[in-house]
């Protein structure tokens, strides 16, 4: 039987193979840490000259058939690094690992501790905090589809290292060990009761403190990661911060649903925004935003800045009232005429016609019915 990365290497050299924007120009530079990268993978950063010693971090993981460059040129998210001074590490998985550019977030030997991709990810955190002297009690992770489930892995096996994450169209910690469960789990079958949700997490690592904060972003039309995804992240980790089945607060923010749950405390310590009529990809605010969000493949324009809602849940951004640049605000029948219409991605563009093609040549090789 043919091996799934030859399946996946002789899918790449189909006509038109699997498609990848590189614009020509970064903002970003390679970073050549130096230590142990047992998951083999890239790096690079951006720390900007509003940065200063004590920095927050911040780890973001791009989705399949995507890189780095690409990601952050659509997500503004080293725009906003100027405005607000933190420090970016942007991990980039090669093809030589997965020929899809997906982290490999179903793989075991990836998403353990000590192990793989998690690990590499971890030595660079641990490289950018000694080279550029930023703040180890600030240090947050996040991604879009594969690279929000590996942010999942990192919060689950490193929840010493991270403050706070967000997942964005992804899905839970381990919850799938093969690319068939991984499928399964994509289309919303098979998920482990939440009880068993969070006892995923807690046997990832001997923790014993407190736990990461997160931020989940799900659109409702996503027919490539169901949203249910989005609801079992939250009982995942709901469990783990002992917040209430019941969310502390319900609102609307830019017309999107927005649910909040907190825990004894009162510390908001978990989000989630289900964007309406959303497909697979981060929402973006291409005109409303001041650091230059442009949509692209799985990066939508659906008036709502995921970008800097993270930063801001994460309190690495000012928590305003009004979020969006000055030239964009609209009076409220302005915006119930013109209310946001995510886009779709143009066919081959978007990862579920990358998914068809890769689940046909699975059938056929007889690796999933």
């Amino acid at each position: 039987m043919r091996k799934l990365s030859d399946t996946l290497a002789r899918l790449r050299r189909l006509p038109g193979g699997l498609p990848q924007s590189v614009p020509a120009s970064t903002r970003l530079h390679p970073f050549n840490h130096g230590l142990p990268n047992p998951g083999q993978l890239k790096a690079w950063i951006y720390v900007p000259q509003s940065a200063s010693p004590g920095a927050p971090l911040v780890v973001v993981l791009h989705g399949c058939t995507q890189n780095v460059v690409g990601y952050d040129q659509s997500s503004g998210w080293s725009r906003l690094a100027d405005l607000h001074g933190f420090v970016l590490l942007y991990p980039e998985q090669q093809r030589s690992n997965n020929p899809n550019l997906c982290f490999n977030w179903f793989s075991v030997d990836d998403v353990t501790r000590g192990k793989g991709e998690a690990r590499s990810i971890r030595e660079m955190v641990a490289a950018v905090q000694a080279q550029h002297g930023t703040d180890p009690r600030r240090v947050f992770v996040t991604g879009l589809s594969a690279g929000g489930a590996m942010a999942a892995a990192m919060l689950a096996t490193y929840p010493d290292v991270f403050a706070g994450g967000a997942v964005v169209a992804g899905l839970p910690f381990g919850v799938a060990r093969s690319v068939p469960q991984a499928f399964d789990r994509m289309r919303g079958h098979g998920q482990p009761h939440p009880r068993a949700l969070s006892d995923l997490v807690r046997s990832a690592s001997s923790h014993t403190g407190g736990w990461p904060i997160l931020s989940v972003w799900h659109g409702s039309a996503d027919q490539t990661v169901d949203q249910s995804n989005s609801f079992a992240l939250v009982e995942q980790w709901r469990a783990l911060h002992g917040a209430s089945e019941v969310p502390g607060e319900t609102d609307l923010v830019h017309g999107y649903p927005h649910r909040v749950w907190r825990d004894r405390n009162g510390r908001d310590v978990i989000e989630e925004y289900s964007i309406t009529g959303l497909s697979h990809g981060a929402p973006l605010d291409t005109r409303g935003s001041c650091h230059g969000e442009q949509a692209a493949p799985f990066m939508i324009d659906a008036g709502i800045s995921s970008t800097r809602h993270i930063a801001r849940f994460w309190g690495i951004v000012p928590d305003q009232a009004d979020d969006r640049c000055p030239a964009a605000r609209m009076s409220q029948s302005e915006m119930t005429a013109s209310s946001p219409q995510p886009t779709e991605p143009a066919p081959w563009s978007g990862h579920a016609g990358v998914q068809k093609t890769i689940e046909d040549a699975l059938r056929n090789a007889g690796l999933m019915k």
